[in-house]
């Protein structure tokens, strides 16, 4: 999935000053429900690469993909902004519900997220309207293995090779690094967690994770679903933290499963839809 600086862009009021969203949308040409893409601590809608055009062609979705502020050609962060403990939060309670509502998604979306993604996708669930969320290798709580990763990937950034290679996603590097592992490595995120908060989730979700995760374990995910009883588990062998990357065709067969299950049961669509009629999503198409 290629941007360039002719990506469509939306204006936003956040926190007092307007910013731009960088957005696309795919499989457009349907009239179906809406899945939005949430993409990880340093992802951007570049790096999704053509993962979300499969999965929505799969399962007869349309599909919104957007980098949140700070990231990819989105407005950057200021290099004195220092992203507070509740950053996750402030993207799913303010700045999800903007990009929806400036882009006219009036219906409750399916999410699907990835790593700070899923927890973003977790939070807007918990708290606001959402048809289903499927979220990857998501973070519920801090773990050690989670900042023993973040600090080997500081390491790296610093010696270069990987602040030229992340240079191709994002205007600036330093605005989603520094506010991504600026946060994490703080103090005050070391109690950071989301377990009460998710117990409020009552729409279907399905949580995957690679059981070869380099940034956490899969007590992440089986913690999901002992808080959140209608969860679908899905842990994959030989995988790690970027499931759509690393198994892709696993992964798409899985959520349209998924769906297949948990769609006739939970949301009447319209008859244009592939599983309206008994079909499972992904099939025939």
């Amino acid at each position: 999935m290629n941007t360039t600086t002719s990506t469509p862009r939306l204006r936003i009021d956040w926190r007092g000053r307007a910013t731009d969203i960088e957005y696309i949308w795919v499989n457009d040409s349907i009239d179906a429900p809406v899945m939005v893409f949430l993409h990880e601590g340093l992802g951007s809608i570049a790096m999704w690469r053509d993962f979300p055009e499969r999965l929505c062609e799969a399962v007869g979705m349309r599909g919104l993909v957007y980098s949140r502020p700070g990231y990819g050609r989105s407005t950057m962060r200021a290099p004195d902004d220092r992203w507070d403990v509740d950053y996750l939060h402030r993207q799913a309670h303010e700045v999800l519900p903007a990009v929806l509502a400036g882009l006219g998604v009036t219906s409750p979306p399916w999410l699907f997220g990835h790593s700070d993604g899923g927890s973003i996708a977790l939070l807007h669930a918990a708290k606001l309207p959402t048809a289903g969320a499927v979220v990857a290798a998501p973070h519920i709580v801090v773990e050690e293995l989670s900042l023993e990763g973040i600090r080997r990937t500081v390491e790296v950034y610093e010696a270069g090779p990987l602040r030229k290679r992340l240079a191709r996603f994002h205007d600036d590097p330093d605005s989603p690094f520094g506010g991504w592992s600026g946060s994490w490595l703080s103090p005050a995120f070391r109690d950071w967690s989301i377990v009460e908060e998710i117990r409020a989730i009552n729409c279907p979700l399905l949580a995957m994770q690679g059981v070869d995760d380099e940034y956490g374990t899969l007590e992440q995910i089986r913690g999901i679903a002992r808080e959140v009883p209608q969860t679908r588990l899905f842990e994959i062998p030989a995988c790690g933290h970027s499931p759509h990357k690393d198994k892709p065709v696993e992964v798409i067969a899985e959520v349209s499963h998924w769906l297949g299950t948990v769609v006739r049961g939970v949301l009447a669509l319209d008859a244009k839809a592939p599983w309206s009629s008994g079909q499972r999503p992904g099939e025939g198409r």
